[in-house]
């Protein structure tokens, strides 16, 4: 059971990856078949329920592309 839900806001992301480098249980990843209007790959979760919202991505991200919401 997930213990938090990640949102991203693709649109403000740009790939810097430092959200996939901080995440414990490695379920972040960018999306190397989707492209933003800026021409980034954005970040997102591959396995929901494996999130233990921890915050690591939220607070590394330098420009506030990711929610994290505690259940």
């Amino acid at each position: 059971m997930a213990l938090g839900k990640v949102t991203f806001f693709e649109e403000r992301c740009k790939g810097c990856e430092l959200c996939v480098s901080v995440c414990p249980k490695k379920i972040i990843i960018l999306n190397k078949e989707k492209f933003n209007s800026k021409g980034y790959n954005p970040a997102f979760i591959t396995e929901q329920e494996k999130c233990i919202a921890c915050g690591n991505c939220a607070i590394m991200c330098p420009d506030s592309v990711i929610m994290v919401e505690r259940l």
